[in-house]
């Protein structure tokens, strides 16, 4: 996947500035894509350029003007051709696992502090999508926003991002307690 439809995709529901869009790649869109907000610009400028958004200027009397984007015909067309390629697996790419399979030979001190630091993150990444979750749903439960729900596109890739950062959770929390535990023994012997 390109950040290209990352960008067309975050854009169907709404026009955005820049700085929205940015915005939203720092929130909800961050479950499945992580992009830098100059990365973001760029990749708007490239795809009004090809023809895949458009944007119109907005004059605002007590700020500088902004540019707001939508999905084109165009736009829509590539997610569609996106869409009908095969999916790549996803492949964990992560220094925390790294530091996790050094543990034995290095100070796992500092391993379990970092593990404690990211399962800190992923618990408050993961209350963060609950709270999207459940201003999707409106007054709707679960079941019924899903049967009935107008989008459920970010909805189900929300849930993908929370499941993702509880699995994160609960990988460094287990995986700090044995480490601790293995260096008190060390330490006891």
């Amino acid at each position: 996947m390109a950040l290209r439809h990352a960008v067309l995709a975050a854009l169907l529901d709404e026009e955005l500035s820049g700085y929205q869009l940015a915005k939203a790649f720092g929130l909800g869109v961050a479950n499945f894509w992580h992009a830098l907000p100059q990365q973001v610009y760029a990749e708007l400028a490239k795809l009004e350029a090809d023809g895949l958004v458009a944007g119109r200027e907005v004059v605002q009397d007590t700020r500088p003007n902004k540019r707001m984007f939508h999905v084109t015909e165009a736009g829509t067309a590539e997610l569609e051709r996106f869409a009908a390629a095969s999916a790549k697996p996803s492949a964990l790419r992560d220094d925390l696992a790294v530091m996790v399979q050094a543990s034995d030979l290095i100070d796992a001190g500092a391993v379990v502090g970092r593990l404690e630091e990211r399962a800190a993150f992923a618990r408050a990444k993961a209350e963060l999508f609950e709270g999207l979750l459940r201003k999707f749903r409106g007054g709707l439960d679960e079941e019924e926003f899903l049967h009935h729900g107008k989008r459920i596109g970010p909805y189900l890739t929300c849930l993908r991002g929370l499941a993702f950062e509880r699995g994160n959770q609960e990988w460094c929390e287990r995986v700090a307690a044995v480490l601790e535990e293995r260096r008190s023994a060390r330490a006891g012997q």
